[in-house]
């Protein structure tokens, strides 16, 4: 029977949506307060099974979503209001479309009537991620006659669509009608059976197989691997062709590959610190190049790529075009796991037994930094399966050069899809939601840009190392210093009080200033538990 109570008409509607998600496998909702929203925030609210946090920054509720669903590989619905609310997501949405983290963005907004004749908190909202999501669905008011199945099945396309062929971010637009809060109890949602979706990807045909094993058989060459979700079945079949073809895995941290108790014998880890030695120019260059996950982190690492003649494959299961250096020759849309796996049934030759060593020789030579740094220091100290969250700019590149590799396994994240310094505190708060335990590694000025984002770490077990060097250290590093500006243009060193601002947030604060201090601080950090903020001052 229809409805006639917009007030509960909004809320039916929106329980129907939601009890949707929930059956699809959705387990977390982020919500931002406001009144147009106010249907689906309770929806929400009153879903069982679902886990609903509330954050009133919608830019800081935008990249705790991201860093659950980073940590949970499942989608996370998001839920704003309308205006510039939504807006907000804008670099979390660029992140999560970039690094193919599913997310489903749902925006209250306006009925049709109130758009284009100057009402208030009213802008187009259909089109402000359009180039970042994998779909929009501008929704219609809710029909006194709906029928529940239908918001079922379009909760578990919606789902689909975040989630396979590519991860990423899918928008949804309702507008909503007043009444906003219903005048009685709506029905009871539908109980309706899940929709089992399945997918699967294939290996490559034989002849391309066979084709491929006959160019990297015997031949020199090398295994580069990016970010890639961690997968101890992967690692195994990667390292087993790289055994089998007697070559290097240049393993960046983000690649899972550095931490586990996978076979590490073929790993390198240091290239940033041999690449452009002199020993390093005594290697030919290699005759084939394997890529697996996201394009390198590192200029060094890049470059090396860029300059090389080599046939380069990229497997990647992901419809995600990832060539910048424009010298791919082939490219597999396979999972990783299932083309090592294919390729190791080839009767494969080794590299001459010289062309490893003189990989693993360099790797030796810079195996031990030479003097004692922070990043080894917190990876030292970091208790096995603790989660590790990288902030962008000079903390990941320093993690890229010296954190080395061991047996303890580790899981690391990084906000690599776009490489922003925003949201990063926000992002490692939805991990540790998601995962538990977390150390967050940020520069100073990645921590005052998400300053903000302290406020989501409440009840976490989450400790933030800031390393305060004095601002933007990473242009140091780059051309930019030698300009007479740099100092106020780039470098631009802050003053802000660390500690205030933890206690402000209500987190324990600590500085030190040597990396003897830092291990003994993080270690009791990590065993007190609860949010903690160490400040580490270098400048």
């Amino acid at each position: 029977m229809p409805m006639t109570d917009i007030g509960s008409l909004n809320l039916a509607w929106s329980q129907a949506m939601v009890a949707g998600f929930v059956s699809a496998g959705i387990s977390d909702a982020v919500i931002s307060p406001g009144s147009r929203s106010t249907p689906l925030a309770l929806a929400l609210l009153r879903q069982a099974g679902l886990r609903s946090h509330v954050a009133i920054d919608e830019r800081s509720a935008a990249f705790f979503a991201l860093g659950i669903a980073k940590a949970q590989q499942r989608p996370v619905v998001l839920l704003a209001t309308s205006g510039t609310a939504p807006a907000n997501w804008l670099p979390a949405i660029i992140e999560a479309s970039q690094a193919g983290v599913p997310l489903i963005a749902v925006s209250a907004d306006r009925p049709p009537e109130l758009h284009g004749c100057g009402s208030n908190q009213t802008v187009p909202q259909t089109t402000m991620f359009a180039s970042y999501v994998r779909a929009t669905h501008a929704l219609g008011l809710p029909s006194a006659d709906f029928d529940p199945g239908y918001a079922h099945r379009l909760a578990a396309q919606i789902v689909e669509q975040a989630t396979w062929p590519y991860p990423g971010p899918v928008h949804i637009n309702q507008p909503i009608d007043e009444p906003l809060v219903p005048t009685g109890n709506p029905p009871p949602a539908a109980s309706l059976s899940p929709i089992r979706c399945s997918y699967s990807l294939s290996e490559p045909d034989r002849q391309t197989l066979s084709e491929l094993a006959d160019r990297l058989s015997g031949r020199p060459g090398i295994v580069v691997c990016g970010e890639m979700p961690l997968d101890e079945k992967r690692n195994n079949a990667l390292v087993g062709l790289a055994s089998a073809l007697g070559c290097p895995i240049l393993a960046e941290p983000l690649s899972g590959l550095r931490f586990g108790s996978h076979d590490r014998s073929h790993l390198c880890v240091g290239y940033n610190r041999w690449l452009d030695s002199p020993d390093a120019d005594d290697i030919p260059p290699p005759q084939w190049i394997i890529r697996f996950g996201a394009f390198p982190v590192t200029r060094k690492l890049q470059h090396y790529l860029s300059g090389s003649p080599a046939t380069q494959v990229v497997v990647a299961p992901w419809p995600h075009w990832a060539d910048p250096a424009r010298k791919l020759t082939d490219l597999l849309r396979t999972d990783p796991e299932l083309f090592c796996t294919a390729l190791l049934r080839k009767r494969l030759k080794p590299a001459n037994a010289g062309w490893l060593e003189k990989f693993l020789a360099l790797e030796q030579q810079v195996a031990e930094p030479d003097a004692p740094n922070h990043i080894r220091t917190i990876i030292n100290a970091l208790p096995p399966r603790t989660t590790l969250f990288v902030g962008n700019s000079l903390a990941i590149r320093e993690l890229d050069s010296l954190s080395g590799h061991s047996a303890k396994a580790l899981f690391i994240h990084a906000n690599r899809g776009a490489s922003g310094i925003d949201g990063n505190i926000s992002t490692a708060a939805g991990i540790a939601s998601a995962q538990g335990a977390t150390v967050a590694l940020i520069g100073d000025l990645t921590c005052q840009h998400d300053i903000g984002g302290l406020a989501l770490t409440r009840g976490l077990d989450i400790v933030i190392v800031v390393v305060n060097n004095g601002g933007g250290g990473i242009f140091d590093y780059l051309p930019q210093r030698s300009l007479p500006e740099f100092l106020d243009g780039w470098r631009t060193p802050q003053h802000v009080d660390f500690e205030h601002a933890a206690k402000a947030f209500g987190l324990t604060y600590h500085r030190v200033d040597t990396t003897d201090n830092l291990s003994l601080r993080l270690g009791s950090a990590l065993e007190r538990g609860g949010p903690q903020l160490i400040e580490l001052k270098l400048a």
